[in-house]
C-alpha cells in the first residue's frame, strides 16, 4: 500500500478508471459475442440490427482510450465484412 499521499490519490485514480475502462469493455466484448453468435447461426436480420449498436460501443471505446481508434475501424470492418459474407 502506498504511503504517500500523492501515491493514495493516484491509487484511487487507478482504480477508478479501471472501473470505468472495463464498463466500455465489457460491454463491447458482449455486442462481439452476440453478434459472433448470430453470425454462426446465419441470421443475418438479427445480426444487422445489433450492428449499430457495436459500433457504437466500439467509437465509445476508442473514444474513451480504452482501445486504439485503428483497432475499432478494424473491428468495425471485419464484423460488417462477416455480416455481409452470409447476407450473400
Amino acid at each position: 500500500m502506498p504511503i504517500i499521499k500523492s501515491e493514495k490519490k493516484s491509487l484511487r485514480q487507478a482504480k477508478t478508471r479501471r472501473a470505468r475502462n472495463l464498463t466500455y469493455l465489457n460491454k463491447m466484448r458482449l455486442l462481439l459475442k452476440q453478434e459472433r453468435s448470430l453470425i454462426s447461426d446465419g441470421n443475418e436480420k438479427e445480426a444487422s440490427k445489433l450492428l449499430p449498436k457495436i459500433y457504437k460501443a466500439l467509437d465509445k471505446a476508442a473514444k474513451e482510450n480504452v482501445i486504439k481508434k485503428n483497432t475499432a475501424a478494424r473491428r468495425k470492418s471485419r464484423i460488417t465484412a462477416a455480416i455481409n459474407k452470409i447476407s450473400k
